[in-house]
């Protein structure tokens, strides 16, 4: 997990806050390396514009043949997406992903999410 130490002396974790323009410019599977890869790297990634339900199946999929000792999974959460026209869901507004072993999703509704992150 890729921590440092800011002047405080405490440990802090990074968190990469990723605009829809660049993860609509990256296909698929290399918009999901990217995530597990900051995420194994112990960073918190925010993205704008979210998931569709069949990349975060995926993803899912894919954490689960990277786990191991030092990798225990992942932990997701999203808002929704506003229904559109035909009443249809297209992808989360926002999908946040850290390491699970620091980060807890505590409460989801449709317009916020509380998460508790420690450092360990």
């Amino acid at each position: 997990m890729r921590k440092w130490r800011g002047g405080s002396g405490k440990m802090e974790i990074k968190m990469d806050m990723v605009s829809e323009d660049k993860i609509n410019s990256m296909g698929s599977m290399e918009k999901l390396r990217f995530v597990l890869d900051g995420v194994k790297s112990g960073n918190i990634v925010v993205l704008e514009g979210g998931l569709t339900p069949e990349e975060q199946m995926k993803l899912i999929e894919l954490t689960m043949t990277e786990v191991n000792e030092d990798f225990p999974g992942i932990e997701m959460s999203g808002y929704p997406a506003k229904r559109g026209f035909l009443n249809l869901r297209r992808k989360t507004r926002l999908t946040v992903v850290g390491p699970a072993k620091v980060m807890r999703t505590i409460k989801k509704e449709k317009d916020l999410i509380s998460a508790m992150i420690s450092a360990i």
